[in-house]
């Protein structure tokens, strides 16, 4: 069985995970997402939110083979240990790939006990633009024990840092925004140099 796992912060999600969620369904057995947070960023919002609004982003994708799933257990400060998780899961004989845009490579190495972790996975890159995936950062990775393919998909040009900081709700589905409003979240974001205010 092929299992890839997508830990993201989805603060808040967007349509640029609902699209690789859908284009990772088309290519293996079971697509386990889940939101985390991530000790290299601040998060705005809680995490309880941002995996209700992965749900909502999740059930509005049309997988034909009905495989992807808020594995939400699987969420942890450590990489390695959301694997031992899955692998209790799925066990030690699934293939398991860990899904990351290219905006963590250059984290990579710094990531709990990272040589463990990559002689246990297959790595999958997503390229993400503003995001240019360098050789050289490439190649430290190898030199950890990395095995890296790199998705043949450029993630949209959407971010959740651009909702944040711009409010730009475009990036975002309806439901996400929905939910965004009734739960009245990131609300009145220094009005002065914002053009969307949720109050």
């Amino acid at each position: 069985m092929r299992i890839a796992l997508f830990g993201t912060s989805a603060d808040p999600p967007t349509a640029g995970h609902q699209e690789i969620l859908q284009w990772l369904s088309e290519r293996y057995d079971w697509v386990a997402v889940w939101a985390a947070d991530n000790p290299f960023k601040s998060h705005q919002t809680a995490l309880l939110h941002r995996a209700a609004m992965l749900q909502l982003l999740i059930t509005n994708i049309n997988a034909p083979q009905q495989n992807i799933a808020l594995e939400q257990e699987l969420s942890s400060l450590r990489t390695l240990e959301t694997l031992e998780k899955a692998k209790l899961r799925w066990g030690d004989d699934a293939e398991y790939t860990l899904v990351i845009g290219s905006d963590l490579l250059t984290q990579l190495p710094r990531w709990y006990h990272v040589e463990d972790l990559l002689q246990q996975v297959q790595l999958l890159v997503v390229p993400r633009p503003g995001y240019a995936i360098d050789e050289t950062v490439l190649e430290g990775v190898r030199n950890l024990g990395g095995k890296i393919a790199i998705a043949s998909l450029t993630g949209l040009d959407v971010s959740s840092t651009a909702f944040r900081e711009q409010g730009d709700t475009e990036a975002l589905t309806p439901p996400v925004v929905a939910y965004i409003n009734q739960e009245h979240l990131y609300k009145c974001q220094d009005a002065s140099k914002k053009r969307f205010q949720l109050c």
